[in-house]
Parts: C-alpha cells; sequence; structure tokens
C-alpha cells in the first residue's frame, strides 16, 4: 500500500491546486489564530471549493473552542478534524464528541519527546482514526521544522500513524523505509516561506516518498 501524503499549512488556492495535481491525498488548512499559515473560514472554503474529486480537506486546530470548530467545518466542508492541541483540553471525550456531532473523523496530533509512551496514548484516543506524531517544541504545537528520533516510535501502533516532523525531500524517504507510516505530513518542508508553497518542493517531496 502506499504511503499516503499531505500538504499541511495551505492558504492559497494556487498551492492547493498544485499539491493535487502532483499527487498528493490530502491537504491542512490551519485554524489556530496565531499560526503564521492561518487561514480565515472564508479562505477556507475557497480553497477547498477548487480541489479536484478524492483529496481530503484537513482542519488543524490547536485548543479549540467547540463552536469555532464547528464553524470552520461547517464553512469549508472539512473531511477530517485534526486536533493538535493539549491533552488537558483536547481529551479523549472533546474529541470524540465534536467528530460525533459534526459527523466527522479526527487525527490527533502526538508531541513525541523521549519518556512518552505512544501506545499508552494511542490507547487513549481509540476513538481517533489516526494518530499523528509531530516533534515537542516546547511553546510550538507543531509547523516547527524540527524533527524527532524515529526509534521512540514503537514497532507497533494500534492505529494508522501519520508520520511529521522536519520531513522534506531529502529525509522522507528514509523515514518512510524506517518508520513504515501510513501516511507522511509536510508543511515547512515544501514551503519558500511561511504558508507559501514551492511548486518544485512539493513535486520532489512527492516522488521521494513515492520512493520510500
Amino acid at each position: 500500500m502506499p504511503t499516503r501524503i499531505k500538504i499541511c499549512g495551505i492558504t492559497r488556492i494556487e498551492d492547493a491546486l498544485a499539491a493535487a495535481q502532483l499527487g498528493a491525498d490530502a491537504i491542512g488548512l490551519m485554524f489556530w489564530p496565531h499560526s503564521a499559515r492561518y487561514v480565515t473560514p472564508q479562505q477556507a472554503r475557497d480553497i477547498v471549493a477548487a480541489l479536484p474529486p478524492f483529496i481530503t480537506a484537513v482542519g488543524v486546530y490547536v485548543n479549540p473552542d467547540p463552536a469555532w470548530v464547528e464553524e470552520t467545518a461547517r464553512a469549508a466542508r472539512l473531511n477530517l478534524l485534526q486536533f493538535h492541541g493539549d491533552e488537558a483540553h483536547e481529551t479523549p471525550q472533546f474529541c470524540q464528541q465534536l467528530g460525533t456531532q459534526l459527523c466527522l473523523p479526527y487525527l490527533k496530533a502526538a508531541r513525541v519527546k523521549a519518556g512518552m509512551d505512544l501506545l499508552q496514548y494511542a490507547a487513549r484516543y481509540n476513538g481517533a482514526q489516526g494518530l499523528l506524531l509531530d516533534a515537542y517544541v516546547e511553546g510550538a504545537p507543531g509547523g516547527t521544522g524540527s524533527s524527532f528520533d524515529w526509534n521512540l516510535i514503537p514497532a507497533s501502533l494500534p492505529v494508522p500513524m501519520i508520520l511529521s516532523g522536519g520531513l522534506n525531500a531529502q529525509n522522507v524517504a528514509t523515514a518512510i523505509r524506517k518508520v513504515r507510516p501510513y501516511a507522511v505530513d509536510v508543511s515547512s518542508g515544501v514551503e519558500s516561506a511561511k504558508g507559501i508553497k514551492d511548486k518544485t518542493k512539493i513535486a520532489e517531496f512527492i516522488e521521494a516518498a513515492r520512493r520510500g
């Protein structure tokens, strides 16, 4: 089964179309207002409306208010929710309730560091459609371009695993061969500036991922 590819932090229609045309399976739209890649509900709606069929539109949230998730998910007609905040706010019950309310599946992100029990984390979020593993950086929920030690990932997780954190065209094939994720997620690794994707970098990343 080929590794799925998500291009995250999309802010422009042309970048979404480039990702789709080059072979990406999903795009990520950032609904955290403090992010340099933040998009408004209207921007997100326009981007999703321009996508061809069979491209998954993922809404990315960080400790959101439930009303904000509902507003943005309905406005943009999202296919999938991704919760990237802390466990104290984004409890399994919080994520599951929102997903059920909106009739949408969800992913839960885990910021990986030494000593973290990912099997226990996966068991807590057993309602998630998958776990997205990102690098732990103090004070930053994601999109930092930092990688983590892939040896911290258990040999087998009970849910599909999406690998993120510092991926680019130079290391994604190695990451796929080593970790065997269900999907890979990239943002800064295919950018010319924060929120501005580079079509050549997207093409190189997808080509390398397919080789992996």
